[in-house]
């Protein structure tokens, strides 16, 4: 059996950053600088669920600020 048809059973939770842009991130693992933990923790599967469910605008918030202020949306 390879390494990519092992089964996952590590826990992640759900991340975002302050661009509001989402990612995953082992729950054994320290939350890096700039992230904070938001929506489920459990299996990678429903993690990536939550976040296709809530990250409906992929573009970055400062980009996404800038376009309403100079009347472009």
């Amino acid at each position: 059996m390879s390494w990519d048809e092992e089964e996952d059973t590590t826990t992640y939770q759900v991340v975002v950053n302050h661009e509001e842009q989402y990612s995953i991130w082992p729950d054994y693992k320290e939350i890096p600088n700039g992230w904070r933990a938001v929506g489920p923790k459990g299996p990678k599967q429903e993690c990536l669920d939550y976040i296709k469910e809530v990250w409906t605008d992929m573009r970055p918030l400062s980009l996404r600020q800038h376009m309403r202020e100079a009347g472009l949306e």
